[in-house]
C-alpha cells in the first residue's frame, strides 16, 4: 500500500499549469508537482487480483487491501458527488433538501431505489417537469437506508412545498424538508451525512479503535463533531450511491497557468490549501506530489463585508 502524507499547501508559481474546476462560487485548483512512473507498475486485473508489471507476478489482494480499496473508491465517489452538487446547487431560494426515511428498519437497497423512482414520478405528475434532482443514499448502523434528495426548481425564484404534500408522495415513513438558504458549500454540508458519522458514546469506539480523524462541522447552526469516514464501512461494495436527472451536469475541468486563476477568484484567498505527497512505502520514493487549493468566493465576500 502506498503512503500518503499531508502537509500545508505548498507555493504554486504563477507560470505553472494547473487544473481548475469552477462550480458556481466554489473553485478548486490542482497542481501536480512531480510524477514518476511508479504508478504504472501495478495493473488491476479484477476485484481480487492485480499484476506487478516489472516482475510479471499476478497477486491476490489481501482482505485488508480490498477494504481499503473499497473505502478509497467510496471517497472518490463522494468527491464526484460533492462536485456534482456544488456545480448545480448554490443555496438559492429555489432549492430544497429532503430526507426520506422509513417507518420500519428497511435494509433492501433495491427497494429504496424503486420507491424513490415512484416518488419522483408522482412528484413530476403533481408539480410538472421543470425540476431537477440528485438523490444520494445514506446507510445507518442498524442496516437501514435513508435517501437525501436535493431538488431545484428551474422556473421559480422561491421553492416551497408543504410538508404534508411531500409526505403523501413518499408514503413510506418520515420526511424532513430543509431550505438551503445560507449554506455556502452544499456538497460539504451533505457529505457530513454521507461519509462521516457523528461522534457519540455509541460511535466513540470506532474513532478509538480505528484511529479515525475527528472534524467539526456546522450543521443547522450548531457545531458538531464527526468521525471522518466513519460511515464508509456500512456501504456494500459496488453499490450505486446516487441518481440524478438530466439537467444535473458535471463541472468542466480547464487547464491554465496558475496566474490566470486570479481572473476567476478575484481577490479571494484559498479557504484551505493542502499538499499530498504519495510515496512508495519500501524506499520512501516520491511518486507524486499534488497541491490542492479550495476557494469559496461567496464566503470570501461575506468575510470581506464583515
Amino acid at each position: 500500500m502506498r503512503k500518503f502524507e499531508k502537509s500545508k499547501g505548498q507555493y504554486i508559481p504563477g507560470y505553472k499549469t494547473v487544473k481548475v474546476k469552477k462550480m458556481q462560487h466554489i473553485v478548486e485548483v490542482m497542481a501536480v508537482d512531480k510524477v514518476t512512473n511508479g504508478f504504472d507498475n501495478i495493473q488491476k486485473l479484477s476485484k481480487t487480483h492485480y499484476l506487478v508489471k516489472d516482475t510479471g507476478e499476478v497477486l491476490e489482494y489481501k482482505q485488508s487491501e480490498n477494504r481499503a480499496q473499497n473505502e478509497a473508491s467510496l471517497r472518490r465517489t463522494f468527491k464526484k458527488i460533492r462536485d456534482l452538487i456544488n456545480n448545480n446547487f448554490s443555496g438559492a431560494g429555489n432549492e430544497i433538501h429532503l430526507t426520506l426515511t422509513y417507518k420500519l428498519n428497511m435494509t433492501d437497497s433495491k427497494k429504496l431505489y424503486d420507491d424513490f423512482r415512484i416518488f419522483w414520478q408522482k412528484f413530476k405528475r403533481r408539480y410538472g417537469s421543470d425540476y431537477d434532482y440528485i438523490s444520494v443514499v445514506e446507510p445507518q448502523g442498524r442496516g437501514a437506508w435513508h435517501c437525501h434528495v436535493l431538488i431545484r426548481a428551474n422556473k421559480l425564484a422561491k421553492l416551497f412545498i408543504p410538508h404534508e404534500e411531500i409526505a403523501s408522495l413518499w408514503s413510506h415513513g418520515f420526511v424532513k424538508i430543509k431550505a438551503l438558504d445560507g449554506v455556502d458549500n452544499i456538497g460539504a454540508y451533505l457529505s457530513a451525512y454521507l461519509a462521516d458519522v457523528e461522534l457519540t458514546k455509541e460511535t466513540l469506539p470506532i474513532a478509538v479503535l480505528e484511529q479515525k480523524e475527528i472534524k467539526e462541522v456546522e450543521v443547522d447552526g450548531q457545531l458538531k463533531r464527526y468521525i471522518k469516514g466513519g460511515r464508509l464501512h456500512w456501504y456494500p461494495p459496488g453499490m450505486n450511491l446516487y441518481r440524478k436527472s438530466k439537467g444535473i451536469v458535471f463541472p468542466e475541468v480547464h487547464q491554465m497557468r496558475y496566474e490566470e486563476v486570479k481572473k476567476i477568484v478575484g481577490t479571494a484567498t484559498p479557504n484551505y490549501s493542502t499538499t499530498v505527497t504519495i510515496l512508495e512505502p519500501e524506499n520512501e520514493k516520491v511518486l507524486n506530489r499534488i497541491t490542492y487549493e479550495h476557494y469559496n468566493t461567496k464566503r470570501s465576500r461575506k468575510e470581506t463585508n464583515q
